[in-house]
């Protein structure tokens, strides 16, 4: 698995995604092929970004970022040489210029994560402990089409996937516990919502 090892892992996956071709619309397909068939971390890390950002607001798209997530964070699981999702994902896309927009709102949490991120709590980003982040990966990703029509839940559990994500690349096992944060934060607003309605 390449891990594409960087100080700024977030903005450089950013940056790339910015650099794309002149493309108009730009496939998930065209996302991923920018970072190769074996970088699955990046792969990872990109719709967990796009269901972070305000494209999360168009109608299916977090069902959409959910399903790769989980697809590729299965396939992390069982060690696949290569990231294989299937066309009926890679060819959604959306238009340049929204992309464009929503990356551009995304480089101050970008920094941010890039900023805190460092080399500790290695246990938990390598063999055997990695298999727990990873299922967390497939399991957010799973509920995301779940939870598209509960506000925010999406956009929640894309952070949970992109803790991970930058756990990976960067070896910090601590943000693994921020992601399970998320989740939990996740897993808390429908409860919520469906006890207001109830009461």
């Amino acid at each position: 698995m390449d891990h594409v090892r960087t100080t700024k892992p977030v903005r450089d996956t950013i940056e790339r995604l910015e650099a794309l071709g002149d493309a108009d619309p730009i496939t998930l397909g065209m996302m991923l092929h920018a970072f190769g068939p074996t970088s699955f971390v990046p792969a990872l890390m990109v719709p967990s970004l796009l269901v972070v950002s305000p494209l999360s607001g168009i109608p299916l798209f977090s069902t959409i970022c959910g399903l790769s997530i989980a697809l590729i964070a299965m396939q992390m699981l069982f060690a696949r040489r290569s990231v294989w999702l299937p066309e009926v994902l890679l060819r959604r896309h959306v238009r340049r210029s929204q992309l464009h927009a929503a990356l551009q709102r995304m480089h101050g949490l970008a920094d941010r994560l890039d900023r805190v991120s460092r080399d500790r709590f290695r246990v938990l980003v390598q063999p055997p402990g990695d298999r727990l982040p990873k299922a967390m990966c497939v399991v957010s990703g799973a509920s995301m089409p779940l939870l598209e029509l509960v506000p925010f839940s999406s956009s929640i559990l894309g952070m949970a996937v992109l803790s991970c994500s930058v756990a990976f690349i960067a070896r910090d096992g601590l943000l693994v516990f921020v992601g399970a944060g998320f989740m939990a934060m996740a897993s808390a607003i429908p409860i919520y919502v469906l006890t207001s309605f109830g009461g």
